[in-house]
């Protein structure tokens, strides 16, 4: 696949990153000679020092024959001119936009992407992608990640394991007779920061983080077995009032018996927050003041979001409010450095924006019948979720005969049903798998949901 990527910053990087390693044919495009000088050293991809809605900058890119442009640059403008002109003048198939203001994105405004207007086939917003994330982990504090997937029929539960688990120390390939009613796989374990799919005898130690694909009726029975289980957050404080933390905090208004408060440094976004929400009380002052935190109510709260656009800020505040007393602490942190040394700081969560939008993206880009692709762990593995079709290597074959290099089969969804992962089960055409795959085995992955030319 031919792809040009406007914007090499961190999104732009991490999706170069990942389409690069698996050989295809990148050019990146930015403004910053500085940014395609690294990105170009560090990475098997071409570079062009230009505009990303320019047209002769997009024809240096080689847009005439591209099959893609994934247009993240810091300019939801830029980004949209770069579809309309791709589309207009080039006539690209797939056109990829990333769009942050949420003004562009009310629904009364939805014609403006149709192909008779800006044709933009993908809208990527990363401030509602991240809040939707820390939604779901709202509603299963147990878990520090929570994704679902064919249709919500299945979730992915990243779980840590505590001394208290009763599991530790068994072969996972007991686990279900041990809990014959639970529909939970275990597809990947992390330990000493790599992620690796386990073979049926290998078993759980604490430090560990496990995770589960399990049937989405069965995630708080799940969370209770190992000892996860938690009370949801009723006394919530956001710091930060921008994209982000509003839209959080506007999702958090609609949820019975939760008590949300926002604190926001700058006045007009305070007061624009304060305008879009009805119930939440929006303080305009600086995080970093204990006062300010005292005043929002962060000595009682359950958990605190630090959600600004400053890494730096939402670690600090972060600090601050666990001192003063808040039971739980997440925050948003963009830089991977930063990162790693957040694991040494009193914060429980750290939270990748670059990661979950990647992740939105590269659903799109994946070969095949993938419907739906999540990264995981600076994108050492994927769940990735897809359909079998009558060209697969995988149809009219049993579970028990599935031989798979680095990678776990986490559900199979037939007929619109969760089935028991039985040793007999044959997979058949139309079947929706959700798999665990290791880098190495990515390719292995879209092989297994090739669309093969017999199929047309």
């Amino acid at each position: 696949m031919r792809v040009i990527i406007c914007g090499a910053g961190r999104v732009g990087f991490g999706i170069a990153a990942r389409l690069a390693g698996e050989q295809n044919t990148v050019t990146v495009v930015d403004l910053s000679a500085e940014l395609i000088r690294d990105i170009t050293t560090e990475l098997d991809v071409r570079g062009v020092v230009g505009h990303g809605s320019h047209p002769e900058v997009l024809r240096q890119a080689g847009v005439e024959s591209t099959d893609m442009i994934i247009a993240v640059t810091h300019s939801d403008e830029v980004n949209m001119m770069a579809c309309q002109v791709a589309h207009s003048l080039f006539h690209v198939p797939t056109k990829v936009a990333r769009v942050r203001a949420q003004a562009y994105l009310e629904s009364e405004w939805n014609d403006l992407y149709s192909r008779e207007n800006m044709p933009i086939d993908i809208i990527i917003s990363p401030e509602v992608e991240i809040g939707k994330s820390i939604l779901r982990q709202l509603n299963m504090p147990g878990a520090f990640e929570v994704v679902p997937f064919a249709e919500n029929a299945v979730k992915l539960l990243g779980v840590k394991i505590h001394e208290d688990c009763p599991i530790i120390a068994t072969p996972i390939r007991q686990i279900p007779d041990l809990f014959p009613e639970l529909q939970a796989v275990i597809v990947g374990i992390r330990r000493e920061g790599q992620i690796f799919v386990p073979m049926p005898d290998d078993p759980l130690y604490v430090g560990d983080d496990a995770y589960f694909i399990v049937r989405s009726e069965h995630a708080n029975r799940l969370l209770e077995i190992v000892g996860n289980n938690a009370d949801r957050a009723r006394h919530i404080v956001v710091i930060g009032g921008g994209n982000v933390g509003s839209f959080v905090a506007k999702e958090l208004e609609a949820v019975k018996g939760i008590r949300c408060r926002v604190v926001e440094y700058k006045k007009d976004r305070a007061e624009k927050a304060a305008e879009l929400l009805r119930r939440t009380v929006v303080l305009n002052g600086d995080a970093m003041s204990s006062e300010i935190q005292q005043e929002a109510g962060v000595p009682e709260a359950e958990l605190v979001l630090c959600l600004t656009n400053d890494d730096k800020t939402n670690i600090l505040t972060g600090v601050l409010a666990k001192k003063l007393g808040a039971r739980h602490v997440v925050a948003l942190v963009n830089d991977i450095s930063i990162q790693e040394l957040v694991s040494e700081l009193p914060i429980d969560k750290v939270i990748d924006p670059r990661a979950t939008t990647v992740s939105s993206i590269l659903r799109h880009v994946r070969r095949g019948r993938i419907l739906d692709v999540y990264a995981l762990s600076d994108w050492q593995a994927e769940i990735v979720e897809g359909e079998v079709l009558e060209t697969s290597q995988l149809v009219g074959k049993k579970l028990e005969d599935i031989e798979l290099d680095g990678i776990a089969i986490g559900a199979v969804i037939q007929d619109g049903q969760v089935l028991p992962l039985e040793r007999n089960l044959t997979l058949k055409k139309g079947d929706t798998l959700v798999v665990m795959a290791e880098k190495a085995s990515f390719r292995q992955v879209e092989e297994i949901f090739r669309v093969s030319s017999e199929y047309f």
